[in-house]
């Protein structure tokens, strides 16, 4: 079966592509429109259809649109309950028309699409089918595992609990609207002066500088209720912290607030998590939905929570449904699913590619012999190394494709690249670290932790060491390289640490504040021309400063 998904409701469209159960391509349109989550600056493109991504994935096949078994469009209209608390914030009707006609819109945006091959797939669903059968398989249980959705909403719910057995997913528990944990981050990320549903990893970096004071208070309004669901209604937030403007100093008190309302999503999370394995005893856990990119929580449910293994679906957020909704069609036709092989699932260009594009740029480049020591010498004299290698990452974070990276001995590389990419400076950057070696610096959370989706401690003997990407708390979000997956990074972390004794990099996405990371080679060249970069490599190439 050839399947292609398709998330475009709400945010962050996306499309991914699925042949026989297996992944073949997965990106966002944000990547080809350079709309970040797909909002801005056209104010209703955050319903777009991924016309841009689902042609790339299609060509990345060598298939056409007519070729296609089916659509998968990860919301059903049907499932929306009119009149629902919590439901009509004055866009509801307009959603479901738009999404009761995606045949139509999809045949636009894909010539030559046969309309009755579209089919909806419910939103939690379909986030659930993007973590469970992607996730890898156990020796002792094979593909089966509980799973555990949480977001903002989707059609009339805000989460969902479940298990699979057999490749199929049984419901467990759900929670209807008005409750949602997401809505309620999301309430606390604009009350901080920041964009909802957007800005909410900057809420989870600030919590870290307050203390949790006003949990029990928050508690009375967000609390588990010990049958798989939960109450998370809205709260006056003015009583913690006064309303932050966005070019408001932030205080004490907001920083208060954050770690208050972290502590209290990640203590609603374990209960949830706790009843879950009760009913399922299962021992492996998958996450997806928004708040699943929140990887202190994450790393509490790793540590603290009954599951042996837990594993995040690195496009957790809704671009991830896509990929999921095309999955569980799959496995409704009876493909056997191949799990994930990897969040590089978008586009990448050739060696002859990537040369044509330097010379049509009439830059000065070179070709070294061992590009990963000429990148770990940069890197070790203090320069910034933009990083441009292989195809581009599925989902919000940068896992050593699309890169910056930088000297992780130097506490002021901290403040560096967060003036480099525009952003605030209480926001971390994160380390990247081969796997054999991570356990010696870092402790707590998993390793392997290749999706950048748990926070680790950083060993006290290590973190004069390594001060740039030693977060205020003492913890850092690693990132782990095998050497197998992705030789050329692995090479340059190896002679980084020759050079310097430390094994690991700095590495924070190839972008400045507001744009979607680099896709095109083009992008990379333009963020390298215009921010204090000092090397470019891109592919076996290299461009200086």
């Amino acid at each position: 079966m050839r399947i292609l998904g398709v998330n475009a409701v709400f945010h962050d469209p996306a499309a991914a592509l699925v042949v026989d159960g297996r992944v073949v391509a997965a990106a966002e349109e944000e990547r080809f429109t350079r709309r970040k989550h797909g909002k801005e600056p056209v104010p209703f493109s955050a319903w777009e259809q991924p016309a841009e991504a689902a042609a790339w994935c299609l060509a990345r096949a060598g298939i056409d649109a007519a070729d296609l078994d089916a659509v998968a469009y990860s919301y059903d209209p049907s499932l929306v309950e009119p009149g629902q608390e919590g439901t009509d914030d004055g866009w509801e009707q307009l959603r479901t028309d738009y999404a009761a006609r995606a045949p139509l819109f999809l045949r636009s945006a894909l010539p030559g699409l046969d309309p009755g091959v579209v089919r909806h797939v419910g939103h939690h669903v379909a986030h659930a089918a993007s973590a469970g059968p992607a996730a890898p398989r156990s020796a002792a249980t094979g593909s089966d595992c509980a799973v555990l959705v949480a977001d903002g909403r989707g059609e009339s719910t805000s989460y969902l609990a479940g298990q699979y057995r057999d490749g199929k997913l049984e419901e467990l528990a759900t929670q209807r609207l008005p409750d949602s944990l997401g809505l309620r981050y999301e309430e606390l990320t604009e009350h901080l002066g920041f964009r909802r549903s957007s800005d909410e990893y900057k809420v989870m970096a600030l919590a870290s500088y307050g203390t949790p004071r006003f949990t029990d208070a928050l508690a009375r309004t967000m609390h588990a209720t010990g049958d798989g669901g939960f109450v998370a209604t809205p709260t006056d937030l003015s009583r913690f912290a006064p309303r932050r403007g966005p070019a408001d100093p932030i205080t004490a008190e907001h920083a208060d607030l954050a770690a208050s309302m972290q502590r209290r999503l990640e203590d609603v999370l374990l209960d949830l998590a706790r009843w879950l394995h009760g009913v399922t005893g299962s021992s492996r856990l998958a996450l997806a939905g928004g708040i699943a990119l929140n990887c202190v929580a994450n790393t509490r449910l790793h540590d603290e929570g009954p599951f042996d293994e837990v594993w995040v679906q690195p496009a957790a957020g809704d671009a991830g449904t896509a990929l999921g909704a095309a999955l569980h069609l799959a496995a409704e036709a009876g493909d056997t699913i191949t799990p994930m092989p990897g969040a590089d699932l978008g586009r990448a260009w050739t060696d002859d590619e990537l040369e044509d594009v330097l010379r049509r740029a009439r830059v000065r480049y070179e070709r070294p012999d061992d590009i990963a020591d000429t990148v770990a010498a940069t890197l070790a004299s203090d320069g910034v190394v933009a990083w441009f290698q292989g195809r581009s990452e599925f989902g919000p974070r940068a896992l050593g494709n699309r890169s910056l990276l930088a000297h992780p001995g130097r506490a002021e590389n901290l403040e560096r690249l967060n003036d480099v990419k525009g952003r605030e400076q209480f926001r971390p950057v994160a380390p990247m670290v081969r796997t054999e070696r991570a356990g010696e610096i870092f402790g707590r959370g998993p390793v392997p932790s290749p999706y950048m989706l748990f926070v680790h401690d950083v060993a006290p003997q290590w973190r004069d060491r390594i001060p740039a990407v030693t977060h205020v708390d003492g913890t850092a979000r690693i990132q782990t390289v095998d050497d197998t997956d992705r030789p050329r990074l692995a090479a340059t972390l190896a002679a980084f640490e020759e050079r310097t004794g430390i094994p690991a990099v700095v590495n924070t996405s190839l972008n400045t504040a507001g744009r979607p990371m680099v896709d095109h080679p083009r992008e990379a060249l333009e963020t390298f021309g215009s921010a204090p970069v000092d090397l470019l490599a891109i592919g076996p190439f290299v461009v200086r400063r």
